[in-house]
């Protein structure tokens, strides 16, 4: 039987004022998913400053071949059990497919998942004039937004498959927009996906907030990964910005400890992990 983490390391809550003085100390950040509550107590114990209920539970979890089925419901649920193995690492979730849809829904699921299911913060796919709204009328509530740019899962079908983002020019020149365009909205933090090295970097230095990377190249101020792929156990092929990380060593939780320090440290993600 689960027992509510009470072995926990000491140190101070991670809030997004922290995240911020992070970026402006140089400091990385770490976060990485997690789906239950045994998952996030093995990440609050290796120290990442950030759990990410990712709605790609939908593909590692379910068995789904995109994240577009998964329901507000089931982030509701698997939102409320991470928070259970958590005291110290900030709690961010997704907000599921078509977030955008209107500004009611978004208030929707800002109550459910912070309220209910008790996230810190809400990450929400896109730069559309409709996400924009919704990241105001979030943040102008007090709920804190984690904007999600580049490669974003949602946006498959338009993208025609999972294709790394803002190689061309004016392509770069529109994921640079659109960061800074939510961040105008009242975005705190950006996941910047499947892009340019280059553009991973370009965005990192023009914005105030905090970027995240995955697949982005390693100066973004923090990456993130899927647990599933960092552990090695995803069927199939692993995405190039991933790493096994549990490769010769005996435990998850060894595992993910080397991911923390790599991250700190600025060796992961290498060159292999990144693109041109």
């Amino acid at each position: 039987m689960y027992v509510e983490n009470a072995s926990a390391p000491a140190r101070k809550p991670v809030t997004v004022p922290s995240l911020h003085a992070m970026k402006a100390e140089g400091r990385k950040i770490v976060m990485l998913t997690a789906y239950d509550a045994s998952f996030a107590a093995q990440v609050e114990q290796a120290g990442v400053d950030i759990a990410l209920v990712g709605d790609s539970l939908g593909m590692v979890v379910q068995g789904l071949r995109s994240t577009l089925p998964v329901t507000l419901d089931q982030m509701v649920y698997h939102t409320a059990a991470v928070a259970r193995g958590l005291s110290t690492t900030l709690l961010v979730t997704d907000v599921p497919f078509l977030a955008d849809r209107d500004v009611a829904y978004a208030l929707e699921a800002g109550a459910r998942l912070v309220g209910e299911a008790g996230a810190a913060m809400l990450k929400i796919e896109g730069a559309s004039p409709h996400i924009l709204e919704a990241i105001h009328a979030l943040t102008e509530r007090v709920i804190p937004v984690c904007a999600h740019l580049g490669l974003t899962p949602q946006s498959v079908h338009k993208f025609g498959g999972f294709k790394i983002q803002g190689r061309e020019h004016d392509a770069a020149q529109r994921v640079l927009n659109e960061a800074l365009a939510v961040q105008e909205a009242g975005a705190d933090l950006l996941v910047l996906e499947g892009v340019p090295t280059s553009l991973g970097e370009r965005i990192t230095r023009a914005l105030k907030i905090p970027v995240i990377g995955i697949g982005a190249g390693p100066h973004c101020d923090g990456q993130v990964l899927v647990i599933y792929d960092m552990l090695g156990i995803t069927p199939g092929k692993r995405p190039k910005f991933s790493k096994d990380f549990l490769a010769g060593r005996q435990s998850v939780s060894e595992a993910i400890q080397a991911y923390v320090a790599d991250v700190r440290s600025g060796t992961f993600p290498a060159a292999e992990h990144s693109y041109s």
